[in-house]
């Protein structure tokens, strides 16, 4: 049995290098702080996203006016029932707060995931072809960063009218510009390596050369940039609810929890506070997370 065995570890030097290029791997993550941490609290995060039926005390809808503004656990005169007290229509604020979570989620997946795929197509698109279609790429994506993003989505929510799917589209076909940038410099740096030639060289069209040969080659980039933009995509879609153009009543959007209590902030700070926190420490679980894979992924880190 142990000749066989160890036939088959000769006679198999892919799985051998696959398996220590894995340990490898997941060495570098689980000794990478800020993937720990960003992954650990954005796990969180999603897990009560997830499960916000099963672990919302209260219905997050029900109003009880002779409630309103109750102060959360810290402070005096709190109920137990409510453990970071109500808003102003007497909502129970952890409540909005868990189901708030879904909504910033949503946006932030969602909106990373088309303009993920406008960018890259682009980027991709102009890496690979060069010539005449880079140029008039290129022109487009100078023309999208010249546009400035809050004034241009506050101008086209104005006009179709703010809800959750609006605030989606309207983030997706505008965040795409570094996506695209992005991808078109790796494509470019792809194209010309060995394995891309010899793909070409045997007749391989190029659908197939960009699919098998490019794409997975760039495609680090490409995970990196989405857990920049996911964060992106939650911050704007705040903004936009602050200033009442976002998700809409009576839907818990953070952004929006924050600008229905910008009328108490100076006798119930809290208000604010809250979920200004939780929306700063998703932004922050992201971008940790973000940062720690691009540094694993760190072609100097690979080996």
């Amino acid at each position: 049995m142990s000749d066989t065995s160890a036939n088959n570890q000769k006679l198999d030097p892919d799985n051998a290098l696959r398996s220590n290029m894995t340990r490898r791997l997941f060495r570098r993550i689980s000794a990478h702080n800020s993937i720990l941490i960003g992954g650990t609290v954005l796990g969180a995060i999603v897990f009560m996203a997830l499960f916000a039926p099963l672990l919302a005390p209260h219905d997050p809808f029900d109003q009880d006016l002779s409630r309103r503004l109750l102060p959360p656990f810290w402070m005096e005169d709190n109920d137990p029932k409510h453990i970071l007290g109500t808003d102003n229509l007497g909502r129970d604020y952890l409540s909005r707060l868990i189901y708030g979570a879904q909504i910033s989620l949503m946006i932030g997946v969602c909106t990373a995931l088309i303009s993920g795929i406008i960018g890259s197509a682009l980027g991709i698109t102009a890496g690979y072809f060069g010539g005449r279609v880079d140029a008039i790429i290129t022109f487009i994506i100078t023309t999208r960063l010249s546009m400035p993003i809050v004034l241009v989505a506050l101008a086209v929510v104005a006009l179709v009218g703010g809800s959750l799917h609006a605030v989606i589209l309207v983030l997706g076909f505008l965040l795409w510009d570094r996506y695209a940038v992005v991808m078109r410099s790796a494509t470019q740096q792809a194209r010309n390596m060995d394995y891309v030639s010899a793909a070409r060289a045997i007749g391989c069209p190029t659908w197939r050369v960009v699919l098998s040969e490019i794409f997975p080659n760039v495609v680090n980039n490409l995970i990196v940039i989405a857990t920049f933009e996911v964060a992106h995509a939650i911050l704007l879609e705040a903004s936009l609810s602050f200033l009442g153009l976002g998700v809409q009543p009576p839907d818990p959007s953070w952004g929006l929890m924050i600008a229905e209590g910008k009328e108490f902030l100076l006798f119930d700070p809290w208000v604010i506070t809250i979920p200004g926190v939780a929306l700063s420490i998703l932004v922050l679980a992201v971008n940790m997370l973000g940062d720690g894979i691009r540094d694993v992924s760190a072609p100097e880190n690979r080996n």
